[in-house]
C-alpha cells in the first residue's frame, strides 16, 4: 500500500487551471489533472474572485483523489463584502470602504474555527484587526474604535446571537 500524496495550493475560487500551481504539482502523480481541476472549480465556485486554500489528497497507486477546501482568507472575505478589488496600499489615508457590524460578524462566522479566537466576540475583534491593516472602516469608524466599543459592551446584543 503506497502512501498518499498531499498537494496544497491557493487557487482563485472557481478558476483553477491545469497550469501552475496545480499542474506541475499533480502531473508527476499520474492523475487526471483536468478531473481534479474541474472538481476544485465545482467546489469553489461560490468563492469567485477570492483566493481559496485547497488540499488534494492523491493515492498514487489507484489514482483516486479527494479535494478539501478551506475558507478564503479574512482579507479576501473583507474585499468580497466591500466589493472592491484589493486592500488599501495606504491604509492610514486611503480607505477602501466601510463595513457594517453585521458584515464583520458574518465574516467572523465564516472564518469560525480557523480563527484563534475562543468566542464570537474575540473572532469579531480579530476580523476588525484585519480591517485596520486593509484600510477598511466599520460603521464609518476606525476599526480600533469599534474594538474598544466591543470591550465596553456596546455591541453585546449583536454578538450574543448564535454564540
Amino acid at each position: 500500500m503506497s502512501e498518499k500524496k498531499v498537494v496544497e495550493a491557493l487557487v482563485s475560487g472557481g478558476q483553477a487551471t491545469a497550469g501552475p500551481p496545480l499542474g506541475p504539482a499533480l502531473g508527476p502523480l499520474g492523475v487526471n489533472v483536468l478531473a481534479i481541476v474541474n472538481k476544485i472549480n465545482e467546489i469553489t465556485k461560490d468563492y469567485s474572485g477570492m483566493k481559496v486554500p485547497v488540499k488534494i489528497i492523491v493515492d498514487p497507486e489507484t489514482k483516486e483523489f479527494e479535494v478539501s477546501v478551506g475558507t478564503p482568507t479574512t482579507s479576501a472575505l473583507i474585499v468580497s463584502e466591500l466589493g472592491v478589488k484589493k486592500g488599501s496600499g495606504a491604509q492610514k489615508t486611503e480607505k477602501i470602504g466601510n463595513l457594517s457590524m453585521e458584515q464583520v460578524v458574518r465574516i467572523a462566522k465564516v472564518k469560525g474555527t480557523e480563527l484563534l479566537a475562543k468566542n464570537l466576540k474575540a473572532a469579531v475583534k480579530e476580523v476588525l484587526g484585519s480591517c485596520v491593516s486593509m484600510g477598511a472602516t466599520v460603521e464609518e469608524k476606525d476599526p480600533r474604535e469599534v474594538q474598544k466599543e466591543i470591550d465596553e459592551g456596546e455591541h453585546d446584543a449583536l454578538l450574543k446571537e448564535g454564540e
